[in-house]
């Protein structure tokens, strides 16, 4: 029998009041718009788009620094998010949020000691010695001398950063992290580095990964399935390797064939993405990628519900019926 998902989204929305003249509310822009998601416990999931397409927003909503307008979130089988639910404290050790910018989530004028001290004095009752020999424990684990707990924020680089801010949240013990753009920035062997070190913490401490990220290399290396979003919905989910190989919606198409590749052919040579995305608070009707689609069609003026063959699916009405 399969064991229930770590992470399961039904129906996630979140929307944002657009506001006008004398702060009067004249819109709604729907960041994400009826997500519908399961994780495995132990899976590293890829969320990729372009800016704008609700990546992040995902994850500040799963994570509770946004309240889902509608939808529920479950979490190792408990319902931890949905609209006027308080999310209970313990919760929040387990599932931990890497920000793109490690930096500012650091307090400039903190040593990183007292950063790391700061989630163990928050949710745990342990007297200073054991939280330091915790802390010396996990500094180890990915990668940092000790001598680093004295410095402050500005005194280490960017890949070391990163590094502090994971130290910080796996000294809760989490079981599952969101990666929020974690190489964004990073020169590529920096890059390197902290892909492997992600690759070691996971299979050391039982992590479950979702890899928010915009570099497709990145996520084909490092996740086990990848979901493409856009305009607030997934619109192809599949295991990476079939995804890249032979994806199956025309808005994935063109995001493979605009990334940049050394050598050898594109998957998608004849797929060019231009324009820029709709408006979010005045979304098309039918399906949302239409209006700079290359095949949309008459049937597209409807919007296409994700159709899953196998573990391998796509919203889009033109795969659809080439499969008919």
């Amino acid at each position: 029998m399969a064991e229930p998902p770590i992470l399961e989204l039904r129906g996630l929305c979140r929307h944002f009041p657009v506001r006008g003249l004398l702060n009067r509310r004249i819109g709604t822009l729907r960041a994400l718009d009826g997500v519908d998601l399961s994780v495995a416990a132990g899976e590293v999931l890829g969320i990729v788009g372009e800016s704008g397409c609700g990546k992040s927003t995902l994850g500040k909503t799963i994570m509770g620094i946004h309240a889902p307008t509608e939808g529920e979130v479950h979490f190792e089988g408990n319902l931890v998010a949905t609209p006027g639910h308080v999310r209970p404290p313990a919760v929040r050790a387990r599932l931990q949020y890497v920000y793109q910018d490690p930096g500012a989530s650091l307090d400039p004028n903190w040593r990183l000691r007292r950063s790391l001290h700061e989630p163990l004095v928050i949710h745990t009752n342990l007297p200073r010695a054991e939280r330091e020999a915790r802390i010396r424990e996990i500094v180890a684990a990915v990668g940092l001398p000790d001598a680093h707990l004295e410095l402050y924020p500005h005194e280490i680089s960017g890949g070391q950063q990163r590094r502090v801010g994971l130290a910080r949240i796996l000294a809760l013990g989490p079981k599952l992290v969101i990666l929020d753009e974690p190489t964004s920035g990073l020169d590529v062997s920096v890059q390197a580095s902290v892909l492997a070190l992600f690759r070691d913490l996971r299979a050391r401490f039982g992590l479950t990964y979702l890899f928010v990220s915009h570099d497709l290399a990145v996520v084909r290396a490092m996740c086990d399935r990848v979901a493409v979003m856009y305009l607030g919905r997934i619109v192809e989910i599949g295991p990476a390797a079939e995804v890249f190989a032979a994806p199956r919606h025309p808005y994935t198409k063109a995001l493979l064939a605009a990334a940049p590749r050394i050598g050898g052919p594109r998957v998608t040579e004849s797929f060019a993405l231009e324009g820029e995305p709709p408006d979010p608070a005045h979304l098309p009707q039918g399906c949302r990628f239409r209006a700079r689609c290359p095949l949309a069609a008459p049937a597209c003026a409807a919007e296409p519900e994700l159709d899953m063959t196998g573990a391998h699916g796509a919203a889009c009405w033109r795969w659809r019926e080439g499969m008919e």
